[in-house]
């Protein structure tokens, strides 16, 4: 089986996004032995450029399964155009709107009602809305991707977030939902709502001095996000997308339940375009491997890639953050206005990019004040 998988690039300025297509199967066959899938689709500017890859290199206007991994524009922008241009299978994407039944509990002010909840949550995650009414004028399936869900052609599992975290635990903290008087996730709540990723000073880093540390926490909506795994003949790729800390270990936990070989990773996606606020030690050390006693180029133990937009800041991606994958065996290969290309078996366009350059190890770091 061969597979192809572009993490288009996209974003602005420092505007980052994602978008990422890819296609497996039997890629010399007919359009019949491979499927096509969509990951996100970038801001609402990049819905063509999504659209002419697979036009003019795929060779199709065909795509199996769209992935909308979560409501914010930087991914689910471009999926509009996305579905009105091109003939999709079926769609897998969450629907807040859906899941109000219960809201109203877990909030202390009685004057909060189901339906005001769903109200602001369709106003709020408009662009999504839109996605589920093209889906209804096309006669496109839409169905939600919790922990468990696999595609037809068994290759893709969802492995986040479950329906309960989901439900009673990210919803309630959407910041178009009320704000609870009482926090339900002091993980989650920390920082949801505007806290800022200021950077104060640079400050020393060495291979063997990690700064990375497990205080960053990032917005319910982010939590959200579907975490993928595709299976390629026992070859592994992680989609992230942009999935906090507290998503991340629950994933841990229901690959630890399984006795998972994280081995079998080859391909990793940096959550949250390198964000220090997404990632900890203790995830790293489960999905890379155990820090290195020293650096070594020849010593890469898996592909990683953040999608980062043309102009670099200071947070995405994060130094500590790209330091850390590369102390454990992960340097980072960053889009910033390049295709990222990667394959496996004798795909049709293997050899045709030149090979990427990791970020380097960097030592000074930014300084992190929230």
């Amino acid at each position: 089986m061969e597979l192809e998988i572009d993490f288009l690039p996209v974003g602005e300025k420092t505007q980052s996004g994602d978008a990422i297509v890819m296609r497996f199967g039997n890629l010399s066959g007919t359009r019949d032995d491979y499927s096509v899938v969509v990951i996100d689709s970038g801001f609402q500017e990049n819905g063509d450029q999504v659209v002419n890859h697979i036009k003019n290199v795929y060779g199709t206007d065909k795509v199996d399964l769209v992935i909308s991994t979560h409501p914010d524009n930087d991914h689910a922008g471009g999926i509009p155009k996305v579905l009105e241009k091109l003939k999709i299978g079926k769609i897998w994407m969450h629907k807040p709107w859906e899941h109000t039944d219960n809201i109203a509990k877990l909030f202390q002010k009685s004057s909060v009602a189901d339906k005001q909840v769903e109200q602001k949550i369709i106003k709020s995650l408009a662009t999504v809305k839109s996605i589920e009414e093209i889906a209804k004028e096309k006669g496109i399936e839409i169905e939600e991707p919790f922990t468990g869900k696999i595609d037809q052609t068994g290759k893709i599992i969802v492995l986040g977030p479950d329906e309960d975290f989901y439900k009673n635990e990210l919803i309630p903290n959407f910041k178009c939902t009320p704000e609870p008087e009482e926090p339900l996730m002091e993980k989650l709540i920390k920082g949801i709502r505007g806290v800022g990723e200021a950077i104060k000073e640079l400050i020393d880093e060495a291979w063997n001095i990690e700064t990375l540390d497990e205080k960053g926490s990032t917005s319910a909506e982010n939590n959200s996000s579907v975490i993928i795994l595709l299976n390629i003949d026992g070859q592994h790729i992680l989609f992230t997308a942009d999935a906090g800390q507290p998503a991340l270990e629950r994933v841990i936990k229901v690959l630890d339940s399984t006795n998972y070989n994280y081995s079998q990773l080859k391909v990793v996606q940096v959550p949250h375009h390198g964000s220090y606020r997404n990632v900890n030690p203790y995830i790293l050390d489960k999905i890379i491997g155990s820090r290195l006693e020293k650096e070594d180029r020849q010593s890469a133990k898996i592909v990683v890639v953040a999608s980062i937009s043309k102009e670099l800041d200071e947070k995405h991606p994060s130094k500590i953050v790209t330091n850390a994958f590369k102390r454990r065996g992960g340097p980072v290969h960053i889009t910033s206005g390049e295709l990222k290309y990667y394959s496996i078996g004798e795909a049709p366009r293997k050899g045709l990019y030149p090979n990427s350059e990791p970020l380097p190890f960097f030592n000074k770091v930014e300084r992190h004040e929230d």
